[in-house]
């Protein structure tokens, strides 16, 4: 990991157009933006698409940046931003009240222990509109306001978006006999 004065400096190379500072800030932070690009995107291929995507957005949009809170925040959410304009072109989200055929939620406690790749497979295989809203809201800590802004949809929609997801992700955490987790928790 990289110190934030150095991070800063190499900000700063940036923004007076210097490829070695530019191609150095990639280096340093397309592996953490790439998990950020997984996230919304159906495998690496794309995921890496729209972290180049993304990269070209904050390399042409670096005098948009006031520094009023961390660079690697800013990236990020360009980061899925990008990848949100992406999937909303390649396939537009239709949220529905109704569970994907073949679906069912069972609730159910335990305390078994999950490594975080395990679950985030798990994540990958719920449907692009659960996903979606999952992961604004689970992991990249976006409110339902938010999320409504950005998806097109109301805040009610995400709301019970997200509890489906959450409903199928215990389904497929129970059937792995990992049952309810505190951050799948309502």
């Amino acid at each position: 990991m990289i110190a934030e004065n150095s991070l800063n400096r190499i900000w700063e190379g940036c923004l007076r157009n210097e490829r070695k500072q530019q191609e150095m800030l990639y280096k340093v932070l397309a592996p953490r933006m790439l998990t950020a690009c997984m996230r919304g995107a159906a495998d690496r291929d794309e995921a890496q698409d729209i972290l180049q995507e993304g990269f070209v957005k904050v390399f042409t949009s670096m005098h948009k940046f006031r520094s009023e809170g961390s660079l690697e925040g800013w990236i990020r959410r360009i980061m899925v931003h990008t990848a949100i304009s992406r999937y909303r072109k390649l396939k537009p989200i239709l949220l529905t009240d109704e569970l994907p055929e073949g679906v069912s939620v069972q609730m159910s406690y335990n305390s078994n222990n999950l490594e975080s790749k395990d679950l985030l497979k798990l994540i990958e295989q719920l449907p692009a509109n659960y996903r979606s809203v999952f992961n604004l809201y689970a992991i990249e800590g976006y409110t339902h306001q938010e999320i409504g802004e950005t998806l097109g949809i109301s805040e009610l929609v995400s709301r019970t978006t997200l509890c489906r997801a959450r409903g199928v992700l215990k389904d497929k955490l129970s059937r792995l006999g990992i049952r309810d987790r505190h951050y799948l928790a309502s």
